[in-house]
């Protein structure tokens, strides 16, 4: 069956986002221990990827745990949001581009309330593929099941039409499970040859 749809994974594959520091720089200017920002915050981070809570709502939470200024507490969202967007990974980016109209393409990313605008402002992913499914807008995160069915469904394919790349093994293997063409990202030659392989040897 041939290939209708390839589809791609935000974090460490469009975007190589690496470790910024922020929660160790930012434990250390409120005198907090190690692991403690991101222990007081979990439950913010949670809701936040599957849109249960606002932008305004984390950033008061983030206040209110902390026991900072709002001013504060902004400068700490910033410093996230930074390290979250990263840098554009330019030529998978180009590459994905290059799909149409061989195949529709998509993206799939367990994402943060807020991400959708942050990212089209820095990338232009809506323009770069046929459709976004972020877990904040969706209320369901990778490896549900649910979030690759849904997926397929919004890009009109059947699972087996589809290929799903990301970097986390757990994400591919639940992708696989469904049915999905899943490549595990390690580097942009490896990925992009596992996707021709399969364009090609599928009829796409």
């Amino acid at each position: 069956m041939a290939i209708r749809a390839a589809v791609f994974d935000i974090g460490d594959v469009l975007e190589i986002a690496p470790d910024l520091g922020v929660s160790a720089r930012w434990e250390a200017r409120l005198g907090l221990g190690e692991g403690e920002l991101r222990r007081r915050l979990a439950e913010v981070w949670e809701a936040g990827a599957i849109g249960a809570v606002a932008e305004d709502e984390v950033r008061q939470a983030i206040s209110d745990r902390l026991g900072v200024a709002r001013g504060r507490a902004d400068a700490i969202m910033a410093d996230f949001w930074e390290q979250y967007l990263g840098t554009g990974n330019s030529e998978l980016i180009e590459y994905c581009r290059g799909l149409r109209p061989r195949c529709r393409t998509g993206i799939l990313s367990n994402s943060f309330v807020g991400a959708r605008a942050r990212e089209q402002a820095a990338y232009g992913f809506e323009d770069l593929v046929d459709d976004i499914v972020y877990s904040h807008e969706v209320g369901l995160s990778k490896p549900d099941p649910r979030i690759y069915e849904l997926t397929c469904a919004r890009l009109e394919v059947r699972p087996e039409e589809m290929i799903f790349l990301d970097d986390l093994e757990p994400n591919v293997a639940a992708a696989r499970a469904v049915g999905i063409h899943g490549i595990h990202y390690r580097d942009n030659a490896q990925a992009i040859a596992e996707i021709e392989e399969l364009l090609t040897s599928a009829g796409g």
